[in-house]
Order: structure tokens, then C-alpha cells, then sequence
């Protein structure tokens, strides 16, 4: 099976209740999804609330929800991070630029990768510092006097969105490309960073330039040729900033390429 055949997997950041991961899971079964991860989730008392809300959930979801941490979903899978509040100012680049979930079905429908749905905390959702270390973000447009849905809603409704992708009986597009690992990916961003650094970058703006970076890369699902061209042009660039630093100070630079060694 390839990774779009598989249906994202869906993740909540420390669930306050265990109520809504009943409901969350519930939701899960009614449109084709099974993959539960948690981070830091309160205990869920088989007697209690969780199992009392994810009605035939309860069966399979549920019991099978997998207790994970941030670093290996960011490590492992191509990530959407939900959120109500979008930050929406192109300048900041943590939030912003955002998909709503028609938007998020239509990107997936064409690109083959794993994907991980991540919500955050029922008052106080994801933090920023979250989402800026996530691939995309996706809002869903509310009332402006009243954007913020609850988290049972709110994933109810990206998972309707997303049926087209994750129930066996309805057809999926063809696939346009296949996007590449995310560890390569990470890998990107790594040599990106290390070009910002070579090229003595604006400290003050590294960290926006590098969410950027990472947004711009996000939406775009590059393929494994694509990172690994991108791979070598920045290590490239890198090597012959390094280089020239070197020159400057009188030091010793070895006269034969990142090529030539490989």
C-alpha cells in the first residue's frame, strides 16, 4: 500500500479530557480512519469517558491509540498542524499562509505521502512553537466574532473533508508525484539553516526565514529528486561560503570541491 493509500494518521497534543478523545476517536470511524496517536493524553479508563463517547470506536480506535511524542510525528510524517487562529500576516510566517480543508483535500488528493492530522489542546490548541516546526497549517473558516470550534467539531469536520481520501468506496484521483521522505525533508531545512548561517544571515531574522523556508517547502510536497537537488545546491553554496571565510582570514582551503570528495 502507498503512504496516500494509507489514511493520515490522526494526532492530538495533550488532550485535556478524555471525553474529547472519545469523540475525536468516534469521528475517526465514521470516515475511514483508524490510526489514533496521542501526545502526553490523560489515562483512558476503559469504564470511563473516553470509551463512553467513541461509540464503535471503542472496539478498535480507541483501544489501539498509540501514546507518541511531537519529535517522532514531525520526524516521521508530512504534517498539518489545525489551528482557528491563523496569525494571518505574511511577515511572521509562523501560522501563516494557511489551507482550509477543501484546500488540504485537494493538495493530498494529488501527492503521495504519509500525512499526520495534529490538533492541539481543547483551550489553548497548538503552540506556537509547535506550529512553526510543522509542514502546513489548516484553519476552517468560522464567524469572525467566533472562529474557535471545539476540538470534537473541528476535527468532524476535516475529516469529512478529507472522505475523498479516506473511504475505500470512493475514488481517488490519480496521483501527480510521490513526496519525498520526511527525514530527507528535515534534512533540507538542516542545510538551509547551515546556509543562513554560512552566509552570516540576520539573526534577527533567521528564525522567521527558516519557518519561511519551511512553510514554502510544505506546500509544495517535493519529490525525492527535488530535495536532493535542492540537498546538493545548498551544500554547495555552503561549502563555497565557508570557503571564502576561510580565504579572508589566511586560512588553508583545500582546492578540491564537495564533489570531488564524494
Amino acid at each position: 500500500m502507498s503512504p496516500r493509500q494509507q489514511p493520515p494518521v490522526v494526532v492530538v497534543v495533550e488532550p485535556e479530557t478524555p471525553g474529547n478523545v472519545g469523540t475525536i476517536a468516534r469521528a475517526m470511524k465514521n470516515f475511514g480512519l483508524s490510526d489514533l496517536k496521542l501526545v502526553d493524553p490523560p489515562e483512558l479508563d476503559p469504564d470511563g469517558e473516553a470509551y463512553g463517547f467513541a461509540g464503535h470506536a471503542r472496539e478498535d480506535v480507541l483501544p489501539n491509540a498509540e501514546e507518541v511524542t511531537l519529535d517522532e510525528i514531525i520526524d516521521t510524517y508530512h504534517t498539518v498542524g489545525c489551528t482557528a487562529i491563523t496569525g494571518e500576516d505574511s511577515r511572521r510566517h509562523v501560522r501563516f499562509p494557511f489551507k482550509t480543508p477543501v484546500e488540504l483535500r485537494e493538495s493530498l488528493s494529488t501527492v503521495d505521502t504519509r500525512t499526520a492530522l495534529v490538533f492541539g489542546r481543547e483551550g489553548r490548541g497548538l503552540h506556537n512553537r509547535e506550529i512553526e516546526r510543522l509542514d502546513e497549517v489548516c484553519s476552517i473558516p468560522a464567524s469572525g466574532e467566533y472562529p474557535v470550534l471545539n476540538l470534537g467539531q473541528a476535527a468532524t469536520i476535516l475529516f469529512y473533508e478529507l472522505r475523498e481520501l479516506t473511504v475505500a468506496e470512493t475514488q481517488l484521483p490519480d496521483v501527480d508525484h510521490y513526496r519525498a521522505e520526511e527525514r530527507d525533508i528535515e534534512r533540507l531545512y538542516d542545510y538551509f539553516a547551515d546556509f543562513l548561517d554560512a552566509q552570516a544571515y540576520n539573526e534577527r531574522k533567521t528564525a522567521k526565514t527558516r519557518r519561511l523556508f519551511r512553510r514554502l517547502v510544505g506546500r509544495a510536497h517535493p519529490t525525492d529528486r527535488e530535495v536532493h537537488t535542492l540537498l546538493g545546491v545548498f551544500r554547495g553554496a555552503t561549502d563555497r561560503l565557508d570557503r571564502s571565510v576561510a580565504r579572508a582570514k589566511g586560512d588553508d582551503v583545500p582546492t578540491d570541491t564537495p564533489e570531488d570528495r564524494e
